[in-house]
């Protein structure tokens, strides 16, 4: 991790991939995350944490599945939303978008039980932010 300030815009310049986080800082044993995303994530969950995000730049859709059944959040530019630990999600953007999220560090981005993981996604617990030249 760097002893500098990071700019995010910056590290969200220095990658293209979709659904493929990048981890931005750590704070304690959590992970800051930021990634760009497009299209369907898959169904999944954590079972022991909870999911923040923040949507930095679009709309991010996030279908839960809870005991009184399906609901989407729908979180605009600006908005944070966290998923209880045990919850079943499936995060969504129908507009190119930038999101935030914190997580225990290791934690894996498609959860610990999901769907079959698409070509166009990573699973993955973050990739090391790297700096454009």
């Amino acid at each position: 991790m760097s002893s500098e300030p990071i700019s995010l815009d910056q590290a969200l310049a220095s990658f293209t991939e979709r659904w493929s986080p990048r981890i931005v800082a750590a704070v304690n044993d959590y992970d800051v995350r930021v990634a760009k995303v497009e299209g369907e994530h898959v169904w999944h969950v954590h079972e022991h944490t909870d999911e923040f995000f923040l949507v930095l730049d679009g709309e991010l859709h996030i279908l839960l599945r809870e005991p009184a059944g399906e609901r989407t959040v729908t979180l605009p530019k600006g908005s944070v939303f966290t998923v209880p630990r045990g919850t079943e999600h499936k995060p969504y953007a129908r507009v190119p978008s930038e999101i935030l999220v914190f997580e225990p560090t290791g934690t894996l981005s498609v959860g610990d039980r999901h769907d079959e993981v698409p070509s166009h996604m990573d699973a993955t617990t973050g990739h090391a932010l790297t700096r454009r030249s």
